[in-house]
């Protein structure tokens, strides 16, 4: 049995991806595995699983990595690194090598070789490989990123194996960026300041330091980024924005990079776009069955407006697309303005801003109504102009979406008075407003059950930090006639709040408690998100 008929019949591949793998492998001559996991037909643990039951070996667990080094000196790290295999131990039986893609044929003969006796090949989960990687061969541009050793694809061997010959500061982007990617990190931080470089990541909303680029090396990095963004590289003077895409762990990743001066050098922002990880499922960003029972209905709406507020990194762009995403059939046409288009939409016509050439959020706007649209999705408001003109649209059949910068739901609703929206044409027009955070989830490996709730601990899942990814607490205000002539009336944030609250709206904190005390997140983690007031 070849591997895509067990994968078929274990229900993991359908007849139409089987197609699609068997024509890319003969166009590109990578493995099936690879090909598989690079399109997120199946993801990197599941597929080392299912290799390893295919093959009849053994899948590497993380303690099956070596503390130290071993196998034979001819395994050079740039070979190892390239390959993505490495030697776990020496047997009677012959030398254990965890192997990314155990069904590498060229991989087991030029290992055999160098051992001179039997290789055991054992399946291995990518990450955990190239994290078992960094450990044993340090802070270089190939441990600290695995660069050379997180391409899943065959293009990406075929690159990594050159990198010998490459100049420093290609090695250490690339090893950066893969890096990065494998610990899950949104955003790299490159900063310059007087006596050093500080390089930092952020994973699941907070920044951790990581070893900074070897001395002397800033300038050929930013150099080499504003190559790959298509930026000028004589332009130091001012800021300068764009994007790449990168293949990273078979994964294609877009990055969008801000690169500006400051008074010791050019700091640089990337932003990871995973399009295999952009969660566009209510259910999955962690709305609750009843809130998202709620949203949905409001969703249904033939107009009005709806609204997502949050702080800058609070989740509202992905529950702005997963609301897309279940709206988005052949009888519906959407139109979506937004500065920067982050993912694409199939079926969807999205338009970027373009401030530069007169391309605002009104603008666009204003003449996008013309272009007959059922549904509307405008990035954000945060002007008089574009209030206006949503509320408008909003009032003449259509369903518009967008985003406020408030600290919660009534806030927005006050917000948008100030902006200088009329009260009546806010009650008139504004059918929901969810207001959302996001809180990292306990490690499941480790967590502490603490009373009523749990709590953080920390292990080698989790990098020590009792923590592995985030999801959303949320709150949703609703309109009824009771709160529509509060809102009129120019009533007060406070009693706005106890109005919606009587009316069974579940505010944040106690989503978010409700959420501590099911062991997805901790109470100390809810209170850092929500305020500890």
């Amino acid at each position: 049995m070849q591997l895509l008929d067990f994968l078929m019949a274990r229900g993991r591949l359908d007849a139409v991806h089987r197609d699609r793998v068997l024509a890319l492998r003969r166009e590109r001559g990578e493995s099936e595995s690879v090909i598989i996991t690079r399109l997120g037909m199946i993801d990197e643990r599941d597929m080392a699983e299912c290799l390893a039951e295919f093959l009849e070996i053994p899948l590497a667990a993380p303690g099956d990595y070596p503390i130290a080094r071993c196998g034979p000196s001819g395994l050079t790290p740039e070979f190892i690194a390239s390959a993505q295999a490495l030697p776990l131990k020496e047997t009677d039986d012959g030398l254990v090598l965890a192997m990314a893609d155990p069904t590498d044929d060229y991989t087991l003969k030029a290992v055999r070789l160098a051992a001179g006796g039997a290789v055991l090949p054992w399946a291995a989960v990518p990450s955990e490989l190239k994290t078992a990687f960094a450990r044993l061969y340090g802070d270089g541009p190939l441990g600290r990123g695995g660069g050379a050793a997180t391409g899943a694809a065959r293009e990406d061997v075929r690159r990594l194996a050159d990198l010998a010959s490459e100049e420093p500061a290609i090695r250490y982007v690339n090893g950066l960026i893969g890096q990065a990617a494998s610990q899950r990190a949104s955003d790299i931080h490159i900063e310059a300041s007087a006596d050093r470089i500080v390089q930092r990541v952020r994973v699941d909303g907070l920044l951790r330091e990581i070893a900074p680029p070897p001395a002397g090396l800033h300038d050929n990095i930013v150099s080499r980024l504003k190559v790959m963004a298509g930026l000028n590289i004589a332009e130091k003077r001012l800021p300068q924005d764009g994007r790449f895409q990168v293949v990273v762990e078979g994964r294609e990743i877009d990055l969008r990079i801000s690169i500006v001066p400051t008074l010791h050098g050019e700091s640089v922002v990337m932003r990871l776009l995973d399009r295999a990880r952009a969660p566009l499922d209510l259910a999955e960003l962690g709305y609750n069955p009843a809130l998202r029972a709620r949203f949905e209905t409001l969703l249904e709406l033939p107009s009005g407006m709806l609204l997502v507020t949050g702080p800058t990194g609070s989740g509202k762009t992905s529950t702005l697309y997963a609301a897309l995403q279940l709206l988005n059939t052949s009888e519906r046409k959407i139109l979506t303005i937004e500065d920067p288009v982050e993912y694409q939409l199939p079926g969807v016509n999205q338009i970027p801003v373009r401030p530069a050439i007169g391309l605002s959020f009104a603008n666009l706007l204003r003449s996008l109504l013309r272009q007959d649209p059922d549904i509307m999705l405008v990035g954000e408001i945060r002007d008089i102009e574009t209030a206006r003109i949503a509320a408008q649209a909003s009032l003449t059949g259509h369903l518009l979406l967008s985003t406020v910068h408030t600290n919660d739901a009534v806030g927005t609703i006050v917000r948008l008075i100030d902006m200088g929206l009329e009260d009546y044409l806010v009650a008139a027009v504004l059918k929901g407003v969810v207001a959302q955070r996001l809180v990292r989830c306990l490690c499941p490996a480790c967590r502490e059950k603490h009373g009523d709730t749990y709590r953080a601990a920390g292990c080698e899942a989790c990098a020590g930090t009792g923590y592995r990814g985030r999801t959303a607490i949320a709150e949703l205000l609703t309109f009824d006639d009771t709160f529509s002539r509060l809102v009129v009336a120019r009533a007060g944030a406070e009693e706005l709040r106890a109005a919606a609250l009587a009316g069974g709206m579940v505010d944040l904190r106690s989503d978010g408690v409700a959420k501590a005390e099911a062991g997805i997140t901790s109470l100390d983690e809810v209170l850092r998100v929500t305020g500890a007031g």
